[in-house]
């Protein structure tokens, strides 16, 4: 299911999926030790002696998030009932605490009581062996533990505070279910403790007199100690869980309001843009570990997740970050990736938040040799955001410490990893992680990164370097021009693959493939050029979804997450493909007639995010609902790049401006 509105503040992720269960629980790392291990925390009700789960058929759910802010804005209505609840989630902006807020208006001509039931499944660390979880009668609340991590449940109702009705119990044990199916009777037994695989559930009660409003609050505190979740607990009772919410959504929306780069409006999409960045900033953890996804429902497809660093996406989000005005999020990012560099100047296929190695299923060893198990157009694209970067931003005192231990060896090893004969980077893997190979995409992340490395050394004062680095550049556009191109249609091969014992003889790959319409971006082939044109118009006629959702998909004959029905299609649409493709037809505008088609596909994205503004990774063809991970971080970066994008476009328009003004340095790419 989708986790339709995340939460969180860079140390703490809460997940909600579409039935409003939470079902992902970050901490102390943002990607890292999911303490839910995927399992759903129960919500539920009792109204006039019937009980029911929020997650059940007989309740609608509207899941969205308050404007400008992390807070969510759902409403629960059972229609049987006459029951409408709102409620208010979000995770402190300064200390690890989830509060909720559940309000209800009694609109019955008599007094009503309303019973909230709270169910928590932990397994902390990611299993399920060893919790335990009991009733601290210091604070009036249930603790789980194990280990350093506590997390303390409570809540209040009008002047009273603490956990009064509450089960403990056993699960997943000799087919025991869990407190939440004990509670269904609405007897909690008030159990004292218990350890092993055990879950919990408390109960708030709330009666009103007729046409009244009342509030129940709840909040969990996570934290190392038990002596720091019951600090925190004391602090949530002394300042009030309300205060606490306020300084929150007082917080983000200060967030929000950052000076634009570019200017000019571009409704109907800002507010689009202001969720965009806020769900961006769910996934990034403050020690800047930019995260892909935390969806762990991917789990049912490979046992794995999408909870990891990856170099790249962690760079185009970087970018993204930096197009915004958020310097100081894309420079820690930057910070982990000259942490995590290895000593040979290239990156590794992916890493946990806390910089270790993450799993891999590239193979150090192939037909029967050593293998670099890379894609090494990580490597370049970090060099090509960093360079963007600085010519934003030019903090030269935080990217000076990075320049010998990140750009020149990495710089180094772009200019080294090439075959001497063709100029060519050596075969890796494709930035889909599926194919070995040169591919286009991963040959313009190589001449972008060196380009880049050339001009962080001539304004460093490496000038040899930097006339190293650009010699390599040059020999690698050369290279991309001799062997890329399809003689027959006049357009890029997506990849070559170099015969096993002659290296320089190539199998050219003529698939259509999304990648190639990042060449122009990064500058290895103007996005005007004939050859260009040709194959951003072969890959829409190939590549874009022919049904009624539409949409750009991968490349032809994509099997990732695709149901065997639509085996007739060239794949799922993605929204970052389709961005792509706008950030094309942007590039190549010369009118604001021709800029219009760019907006069309914006409002394309918009239009199949889900109702909160949360984006998948892609969609059914025929549904349009959310395939694979949401949200997808990546996704919602693009939409930043692109949005920003169609403003300076439309202003060039508007200002029959030709080119921007810079600070005498350069970007690299369109």
């Amino acid at each position: 299911m989708a986790r339709d509105i995340p939460i969180g503040n860079g140390n703490m992720l809460v997940a909600f999926n579409e039935t409003y269960q939470i079902c992902d629980w970050y901490y102390p790392l943002v990607g890292q030790e999911n303490h839910t291990a995927g399992h759903a925390f129960r919500l539920g009700m009792m109204w006039r002696g019937e009980f029911s789960w929020v997650d059940e058929d007989c309740w609608s759910r509207q899941l969205l998030y308050e404007d400008q802010t992390l807070a969510t804005a759902v409403t629960l209505t059972h229609a049987g009932w006459g029951l409408t609840v709102k409620v208010t989630d979000l995770v402190d902006v300064h200390d690890n605490i989830l509060l909720r807020r559940f309000e209800w208006h009694n609109e019955s001509s008599q007094p009503e009581s309303l019973r909230v039931f709270l169910h928590h499944d932990f397994h902390l660390y990611g299993v399920d062996v060893g919790d335990t979880v009991f009733y601290d009668p210091m604070s009036h609340a249930l603790i789980h533990y194990k280990g350093h991590r506590y997390f303390l449940m409570s809540g209040q109702v009008g002047d009273k505070i603490g956990v009064t009705e509450w089960a403990i119990g056993r699960k997943e044990i000799g087919g025991m279910e869990g407190t939440w199916r004990d509670a269904e009777d609405g007897h909690l037994e008030q159990n004292a403790i218990h350890q092993g695989s055990v879950d919990s559930t408390y109960a708030l009660s709330i009666g009103l007199d007729r046409a009244q409003t009342g509030v129940i609050w709840a909040w969990v505190c996570a934290g190392q100690t038990l002596e720091e979740v019951r600090q925190l607990n004391a602090f949530v009772s002394f300042e009030s869980p309300s205060m606490l919410m306020d300084r929150t959504r007082a917080v983000w929306q200060l967030w929000l309001k950052k000076p634009r780069l570019v200017v000019g409006s571009a409704e109907p999409f800002e507010r689009f843009y202001d969720r965009s960045l806020l769900i961006i900033r769910t996934n990034i953890d403050n020690r800047g570990g930019i995260v892909a996804a935390n969806d762990s429902d991917i789990m049912h497809h490979s046992r794995d997740t999408y909870s990891y660093v990856w170099p790249r996406d962690g760079a185009w989000v970087a970018r993204a970050l930096d197009a915004a005005g958020y310097p100081a999020l894309s420079t820690r990012f930057f910070a982990f990736a000259a942490d995590v560099l290895d000593p040979g100047g290239y990156f590794l296929h992916k890493y946990n938040p806390d910089r270790s190695l993450a799993s891999s299923w590239h193979p150090w060893w192939m037909d029967a040799q050593p293998e670099l198990p890379i894609q090494e157009d990580e490597t370049g694209i970090v060099l090509w955001a960093l360079w963007q970067h600085f010519v934003e931003w030019r903090d030269v005192e935080v990217v000076e410490p990075w320049f010998n231990r990140l750009i020149l060896e990495a710089g180094q090893f772009l200019h080294d990893f090439r075959h001497p004969g063709t100029g060519l980077p050596w075969p890796s893997w494709d930035l889909w992680e599926e194919r070995r190979g040169i591919h286009a995409y991963t040959v313009a992340a190589v001449f972008a990164g060196l380009i880049a490395a050339s001009r962080f050394a001539r304004a460093f004062g490496a000038g040899e370097r930097a006339a190293a680095f650009q010699r390599a550049a040059d020999e690698v556009r050369e290279a991309f021009d001799r062997y890329f191109l399809d003689p027959v249609g006049g357009r890029f091969w997506r990849r070559l693959v170099p015969d096993r014992y002659q290296p320089d003889v190539f199998d050219p790959d003529p698939t259509a493939d999304a990648s190639l319409l990042l060449i122009p971006q990064l500058g290895l082939v103007a996005p005007d050029d004939l050859r260009m044109q040709r194959t951003a118009a072969w890959i829409h006629e190939r590549l874009w979804v022919p049904t009624t959702v539409g949409g750009m998909a991968r490349y032809e004959g994509d099997g990732y997450q695709r149901a065997p029905a639509h085996d007739d299609l060239p794949g799922n649409p993605w929204f970052l493909c389709t961005l792509w493709y706008a950030d094309y037809v942007m590039m190549t505008a010369h009118s604001p007639e021709q800029l219009s088609s760019a907006r069309q596909l914006l409002e394309w994205v918009q239009s199949h995010a889900r109702t909160s503004g949360v984006m998948a990774e892609q969609l059914n063809p025929e549904t349009g609902a959310p395939v694979s991970v949401s949200p997808l971080t990546w996704s919602h970066a693009a939409f930043v790049l692109s949005l920003v994008r169609y403003r300076k476009t439309a202003l060039k328009f508007e200002q029959h401006q030709i080119r921007d003004e810079g600070w005498g340095i350069e970007p690299i790419g369109w």
